[in-house]
């Protein structure tokens, strides 16, 4: 039976995805029409979305099996009250890969104080040893799903000693797995770098903020690849500035575009990149999209499907 499969996620993602979802579809072994139109919402099976897509109103989709998102943040979609069908998140390996290596990047960066020989070429020759190895300063994640517990496991590969954190209680060998709020108190009183990588919920919306930034070691440095809002931005200011925080590096913000005249761009203990640390790539997602609509198709239960009530 032929699969009617709607990509509603934008006409600037559809030239991009067009060919490798098409073949990924075919690979898989579903007879799929996929189209970036819907004359007849009813017909629709399966939809692959993004926010920002076409579709505002699921509520015509009513013979939809699944909603499946490009991204794997679902905040943007999730809280709609007209998507009934079950919701899937993106969670494609080549994301994780590209979150794993960010992270160490920056976390090596920050480490072995890269930006003072980068930054600091003015003619002086300025000869100094690391002052810690690796498994002399303590690394803490927050948040270990996918993307957590792929760069804990590279850290701890590299031989930092890490500390992962969540809100509900986690089991992965090699690390240290806290949870709850004494768990979080214990994981940043310890450390000398955070990454932070949770889901924004209302659960985690200001996580960093005046009184947990204060449980930090003085100097520590944040790096925030997860979600914009989960740092209380005035707090972090004020906490560059008193010398608690040493430098914060912050790939997403509360919002997108960050705006010229926002104070993260001019503070000299920020480094702004513009949400680049993962994205969603067409060819090693469109399979993962693919495997979820075959599983469908056979009655399976749908991969990576989102808790509405925890947000993720």
């Amino acid at each position: 039976m032929r699969v009617r499969v709607f990509f509603a996620a934008g006409a600037d993602l559809w030239p991009a995805y067009r060919a490798p979802l098409t073949q990924a579809l075919r690979d898989a072994g579903l007879d799929a029409a996929l189209s970036d139109t819907a004359p007849d919402p009813a017909a629709v099976d399966y939809i692959v979305f993004a926010p920002g897509g076409i579709i505002a109103d699921f509520t015509p989709y009513t013979h939809c099996k699944a909603v499946l998102n490009l991204w794997a943040g679902v905040e943007k979609i999730a809280p709609n009250v007209t998507l009934t069908q079950p919701l899937c998140r993106m969670v494609d390996p080549a994301m994780t890969e590209t979150m794993t290596e960010w992270v160490v990047g920056h976390v090596m960066r920050h480490h072995l104080g890269m930006d003072a020989h980068i930054l600091g070429q003015d003619g002086v020759w300025r000869h100094t040893e690391s002052a810690n190895l690796a498994r002399e300063r303590p690394v803490t994640i927050l948040g270990l799903g996918e993307l957590g517990a792929a760069s804990a496991r590279a850290l701890t590969g590299l031989n930092f000693p890490v500390t992962g954190w969540s809100r509900s209680p986690k089991d992965i060998p090699g690390i240290r797995c806290l949870s709850g709020e004494a768990g979080l108190t214990e994981a940043l009183a310890r450390a000398r770098i955070v990454v932070t990588l949770l889901p924004n919920t209302a659960a985690t919306e200001n996580i960093l903020n005046a009184r947990t930034l204060a449980l930090l070691p003085s100097g520590t440095v944040i790096i925030n690849p997860g979600r914009g809002q989960l740092i209380d931005d005035a707090a972090l200011l004020a906490a560059l500035d008193a010398g608690q925080v040493g430098h914060a590096t912050l790939d997403v913000f509360r919002v997108e575009p960050l705006p010229p005249d926002h104070p993260y761009w001019a503070h000299p203990r920020v480094t702004v990149t513009p949400h680049i640390a993962a994205g969603t790539r067409p060819d090693t997602s469109s399979p993962v999209i693919a495997a979820n609509l075959r599983r469908g198709q056979a009655g399976l239960p749908l991969l990576h499907l989102v808790d509405r009530s925890a947000g993720y």
